[in-house]
């Protein structure tokens, strides 16, 4: 079995007494954070009780924020793919489900990423949001601004596990509504 992390929407965010009436799944992503998970949580960013663990390892975020600079970054991205169908089916994928799963917040799931090193998750989900977060979206902000164009290069080049995440209405944790 593959540590992921998982990433929901919701109209409401996760609190101690409970979790939102309606959890939406939009994706998964095996052995890591990906880029694109850090992005669509990064606006609004802020650390909730998870809807799987007991500590409060969650994140939530603004949803037409975060989905738009994904959108945004996809798009600079695609100026150098132009002819790669994969990218396009990629984007074409993400963002169709993105639309479909619409909310006001998105949930990431970390418990399962930040288990597997020896930190504390609390720490680690900290360190994420105060950190790696806002790390990746200054990062990209900066390349739809064209002015980071080697990172740009480096993300175009392996796009894949940027991007390339398992988006579905059902993941491995689903919620019924």
């Amino acid at each position: 079995m593959a540590n992921r992390s998982y990433l929901y929407s919701a109209d409401s965010m996760p609190n101690e007494a409970e979790i939102p009436k309606r959890v939406r799944c939009i994706s998964e992503h095996n052995w890591d954070i990906p880029l694109a998970h850090k992005l669509m949580v990064g606006r609004g960013t802020t650390i909730v009780p998870s809807m799987i663990w007991n500590p409060p390892i969650g994140i939530a975020a603004r949803y037409a924020d975060g989905a738009a600079l994904l959108r945004d970054l996809l798009r600079a991205v695609g100026k150098g793919l132009e002819e790669d169908a994969e990218f396009a089916e990629c984007v074409a994928r993400t963002t169709a489900h993105l639309e479909k799963e619409q909310a006001k917040y998105f949930l990431l799931e970390t418990g399962e990423i930040v288990s597997m090193s020896d930190d504390d998750p609390v720490a680690s989900v900290q360190r994420l949001a105060s950190e790696d977060i806002p790390d990746a979206v200054a990062k990209a902000e900066a390349a739809i601004a064209g002015q980071n164009d080697d990172w740009l290069a480096s993300v175009r080049a392996d796009w894949q596990r940027h991007f390339a995440s398992f988006y579905s209405e059902a993941l491995y944790f689903s919620f019924p509504n």
